[in-house]
């Protein structure tokens, strides 16, 4: 019985890294989103949606120090506009459904998905919504934003790499782009931790890699 709760809190901390749980004060500063009205867009602006066919929400993180344990969301959506060609006017909106989660081991889901992580009943949806998207160079570009869990907000900023624009052979204009960050758990206020032979159990650290494939409406 044991080693089955110690496994719960290993992948519940995986997932629960990456979001918030209660307020938290940090010095980081909460850079405004625009609100974006998705049907007053500038005549030029071009709308892109996510292919969820084509995408995935994964998170990672180090288990004993010593290996890697991964989850994901199963659905999620997210849209994009900008009328710049260097994208620089880009805005962003992201959403996830927290009861997506998937750990390959339904009991684990189940107690991700309860108060004890991220009261999926309560707080259903994780939303991010950018400030500025900053070409960098070539292919690269940061993204910065404010990320919702539960009740409470925090900025952000991915690394993004855009993987280019084409038609695919169905009369669809697609375009792909990989975004990842590393958020620190205690940034937001998860600080259960379970001590092994003097190793955290679950890192601190959560990479969080969004893979996206967007459709031009």
């Amino acid at each position: 019985m044991k080693k089955i709760l110690t496994a719960l809190t290993v992948i519940a901390f995986l997932f629960g890294s990456a979001f918030v749980i209660g307020s938290f004060k940090t010095n980081r500063i909460i850079v405004p989103a625009k609100e974006i009205n998705w049907t007053k867009l500038p005549a030029e602006a071009t709308i892109w949606t996510c292919d969820p066919g084509h995408s995935n929400v994964k998170f990672t993180v180090m288990h004993l120090g010593v290996s890697e344990m991964e989850g994901k969301f199963k659905v999620f959506d997210g849209k994009m506009s900008y009328s710049k060609d260097d994208m620089s006017d880009a805005q962003v909106e992201f959403s996830v459904d927290v009861n997506s989660i998937d750990t390959d081991y339904d009991v684990r889901d189940n107690h991700l998905k309860s108060d004890d992580f991220f009261n999926a009943e309560k707080f259903p949806k994780m939303t991010f919504k950018s400030s500025s998207f900053e070409h960098i160079a070539d292919n690269k570009y940061k993204l910065t934003g404010n990320l919702t869990i539960r009740d409470v907000t925090q900025p952000v900023t991915y690394d993004v790499t855009y993987g280019g624009t084409k038609p695919d052979g169905y009369g669809n204009t697609k375009a792909g782009y990989v975004a990842t960050t590393t958020i620190n758990r205690l940034d937001y206020k998860i600080n259960w931790n379970v001590v092994s032979e003097g190793t955290s159990v679950v890192s601190t650290d959560v990479v969080i890699r969004v893979n996206l494939e967007l459709k031009k409406i």
